[in-house]
């Protein structure tokens, strides 16, 4: 399995909770998503993101059409680009163990 993080700081003046409703708006929608999840930061320390979304996918060729294709790709992802800062935005993207739970 894939595992896709990405860390996001909001643009002034957008929300950070309307953006996870949007990123949560993937389960169900988005055929390659095994499991979504994301949240809020509550810490608010400078070194921070505003947001975080963790995305549990069946492997490579599954993270590629989640990037390319489907909902995330025309509906999430565009929306995200549109409140979120993408010059300070981080991803990650690794494989877990066999067997391992998101």
């Amino acid at each position: 399995m894939i595992r896709h993080i990405v860390c996001f700081r909001m643009k002034e003046g957008c929300s950070a909770r309307e953006a996870r409703q949007m990123l949560l708006s993937m389960r169900g929608r988005e055929e390659t998503a095994l499991a979504v999840e994301a949240g809020v930061d509550t810490l608010r320390s400078p070194r921070s993101y505003d947001l975080v979304l963790i995305v549990t996918l069946a492997d490579r060729a599954a993270l590629e059409r989640y990037q390319t294709a489907g909902y995330h790709a025309h509906t999430v992802k565009p929306y995200m680009h549109a409140v979120t800062d993408t010059a300070m935005s981080v991803s990650v993207d690794f494989e877990t163990e066999e067997g391992e739970q998101p």
